[in-house]
């Protein structure tokens, strides 16, 4: 499971949680405009748009779990298990890009949510695995730039694209149905509460924060939905960029699962392994970690972006503290 969502402050920023139950080597890779990507059944994109990200890097190929490019569109696969499905069958007359590939895809040629729209269009999504021992991973994507988001969605029925006037995507069910839900929780307000349940009696609130009374807690997609979207559309926050990051990871912290609380079928427990912020506009990555909370950034401006090798970045992962005496 896990948690996308955007700001616009006076830069936009992109990034998600990653909750899993275990995790595959992931670092922070910065591809730049000449490493080429190889499809299965595509030519080889000798250039392209840099990128960022996080990415598990398997044969020389960085299969990421989010990355913003040089442009500032950023994108992000989400668990979206028993609903996605991709066809086996090639379609004649239009690309067909594995799901693994599709962040190369769309972010490598696509500078605005508009373009994606545009390519979208000439794409199909088939279920090609990367290998045997790696197969297909159920996903729905998040993509965004600072004007737009939209979810898209691979089912039975076909290819969706959702127009994501919130900003946020979890898991399932499908993305229409958190929309809908959100009609659930109107009432709910970041306000002092009105006594609107008996105005003749005398009822007061016994505390702060009453107005958001009903507001889920618990851990599933459809609650961490509501619950990222109320954080999100209240936040108050100032533009730069230290209380832009720190706003982001307060969201995020808001629907961030806790190690012994969310158990899968087969025993292990789920967690968010990581929590990332993407300022879109500087191409900035900043990350913590379950076992470390400080704050890491990676400039993809201090790398050769001409280049033509993956620089990685190895994660941060043991608890940094800074003692005073």
């Amino acid at each position: 499971m896990c948690t996308s969502i955007t700001l616009n402050t006076n830069d936009f920023y992109f990034g998600r949680n990653l909750d899993l139950e275990m995790g595959y080597g992931q670092q922070v890779v910065v591809t730049p405009r000449h490493f080429p990507f190889r499809f299965r059944r595509e030519a080889v994109m000798e250039r392209h748009y840099a990128m960022i990200g996080m990415a598990t890097v398997i044969q020389d190929n960085p299969l990421y779990f989010e990355a913003v490019n040089e442009k500032g569109l950023g994108m992000a696969g989400l668990n979206f298990p028993d609903n996605a499905w991709y066809p086996p069958e090639e379609v004649e007359g239009k690309s067909n890009i594995s799901p693994f590939e599709l962040i190369w895809w769309l972010l490598g040629q696509c500078a605005t949510v508009d373009e994606v729209r545009a390519l979208l269009d000439r794409t199909h999504v088939i279920g090609i695995p990367f290998s045997e021992q790696l197969p297909l991973s159920p996903l729905h994507w998040h993509i965004a730039d600072r004007n737009q988001s939209i979810v898209l969605e691979c089912c039975r029925d076909g290819m969706h694209v959702h127009d994501n006037p919130v900003g946020v995507l979890t898991n399932n069910p499908p993305f229409d149905f958190h929309v809908q839900n959100l009609s659930q929780y109107m009432g709910l307000t970041a306000l002092w509460p009105d006594n609107r349940f008996a105005p003749k009696a005398d009822i007061r609130p016994t505390g702060r924060g009453l107005g958001a009374v009903g507001l889920p807690g618990d851990a599933s997609p459809a609650s961490r939905f509501i619950r990222a979207a109320f954080h999100k559309l209240n936040a108050v926050c100032e533009g730069d960029e230290n209380s832009s990051v720190s706003q982001f990871f307060h969201i995020l912290d808001a629907v961030a699962m806790t190690r012994g609380t969310v158990m899968v079928p087969d025993g292990r427990w789920e967690y968010t392994m990581y929590s990332c912020c993407v300022n879109a506009d500087k191409g900035v990555y900043y990350y913590k970690t379950y076992e470390n909370n400080q704050l890491t950034a990676v400039d993809m401006y201090h790398e050769n972006l001409d280049g033509s090798a993956l620089c990685l970045f190895p994660l941060v992962a043991e608890q940094q503290i800074r003692h005073e005496n």
